[in-house]
């Protein structure tokens, strides 16, 4: 199960699949409804990343039932983060928002908030894509991911909450700013290079590269004297 959520967590769609599909079988297997319930929800989630939206929606909106018939109250926003961004898949970015603010909600009642960043960034990417798209009101919620991921020290979530504040800049032409932003957080990592959020942060970054340089205001004449 744990394996299954880190998968998901580095945006691994096929990996996570496979492990959640292996989890599936084993918990149907031995009985074990506290299984097949998150099982089913990393399922669903990893078939709206391969394509499949509608089917994996179904499995997402089955899987937190099951959950919370075992008594479970655990990873509900985080559940309900990934049914969230299923409904913006489809185009039900409304419903998505309405997910995701009760998703917000519980974290307010339970403390549960490890995933609290990830439902902010989730709120601004589907606010980018309302009918009548709202960037200001976007960046605000990337700009409050981005800090309680810093405050938690989540450093993958802080990167991936920075870019997309950063596209959101690119987009406005404050390309400069958007490097700035990106480049000390894309640093501090070591590994990981080959992952969606680094691939993402790196191609933002290889394209606002020239708005950052220095420029010198004085000609370089080519004089000694």
């Amino acid at each position: 199960m744990f394996a299954s959520f880190f998968e998901q967590y580095r945006l691994a769609w096929r990996e996570a699949k496979d492990r959640a599909e292996a989890l599936v079988e084993l918990s149907t297997e031995q009985g074990f409804p506290h299984f097949l319930a998150p099982a089913t929800v990393i399922r669903g989630w990893a078939l709206t990343q391969s394509g499949e939206a509608e089917t994996g929606l179904t499995q997402l909106r089955q899987g937190l039932p099951g959950w919370r018939a075992t008594g479970a109250g655990l990873y509900e926003p985080y559940f309900l983060g990934l049914q969230a961004e299923a409904n913006a898949c489809l185009g039900a970015v409304e419903q998505g928002l309405e997910i995701v603010a009760n998703a917000l909600d519980r974290v307010e009642e339970t403390g549960e908030g490890w995933f609290e960043a990830e439902l902010h960034r989730i709120m601004g990417e589907l606010m980018l894509q309302l009918p009548k798209p709202d960037p200001i009101a976007a960046e605000a919620q990337f700009r409050h991911a981005a800090a309680t991921a810093r405050q938690q020290g989540a450093k993958l979530w802080e990167l991936r909450a920075a870019t997309h504040l950063a596209r959101v800049w690119r987009g406005q032409g404050r390309r400069g700013e958007a490097h700035d932003l990106l480049a000390p957080l894309y640093s501090q990592f070591t590994e990981g290079f080959a992952t969606p959020d680094l691939q993402a942060a790196s191609a933002i970054l290889r394209e606002t590269a020239a708005s950052s340089e220095p420029k010198n205001p004085i000609p370089n004449t080519g004089s000694s004297r």
